[in-house]
């Protein structure tokens, strides 16, 4: 099922941070965090799934953090959001055979259309189109690196 939950927001907003603010270093979790708001009880969590996922790298040491594994243009939000769903745990209730016949057979395949159709929107929006945005937005970087350019 398709829920808003924090924990899908943080890690979105954590990737698109690293992506926004990284440029050619990495970033710590407790930049994120300040930035962001994000718990770093739940931030930690979640970027270690994404780094397991193959979204983030991490790197440990002084100058240690964390950056994108691939470039921004091949991260697309809908991975991270079914990483994070699995992280959860959580089970669709729509995907349960049991039910009234009008909720089988009418009610629930409308959900998971519409499910459907929203995953298609998220696999088709990528980091660097929501980086583009905060630029677009004037959102200010905190780092004097210049953010690579990966659309050639």
């Amino acid at each position: 099922m398709l829920r808003l939950s924090k924990k899908l927001l943080f890690a979105i907003e954590a990737v698109v941070d690293i992506a926004y603010h990284a440029g050619s270093d990495t970033v710590r979790s407790s930049d994120i965090s300040r930035r962001q708001g994000i718990p770093r009880r739940y931030l930690e969590q979640v970027l270690q799934q994404l780094v397991h996922h193959g979204i983030l790298a991490g790197q440990r040491g002084p100058r240690g953090g964390y950056r994108l594994a691939r470039e921004r243009r091949r991260i697309s939000v809908g991975e991270i959001i079914r990483i994070v769903r699995q992280l959860e745990g959580t089970i669709d209730p729509a995907s349960e055979p049991d039910g009234s016949e009008i909720g089988v057979k009418v009610v629930r395949p409308l959900w998971i259309d519409m499910q459907r159709e929203i995953m298609e929107r998220f696999d088709n929006t990528t980091i660097e189109q929501l980086c583009d945005r905060a630029r677009e937005k004037n959102i200010s970087r905190e780092t004097g690196s210049i953010i690579p350019d990966f659309s050639i």
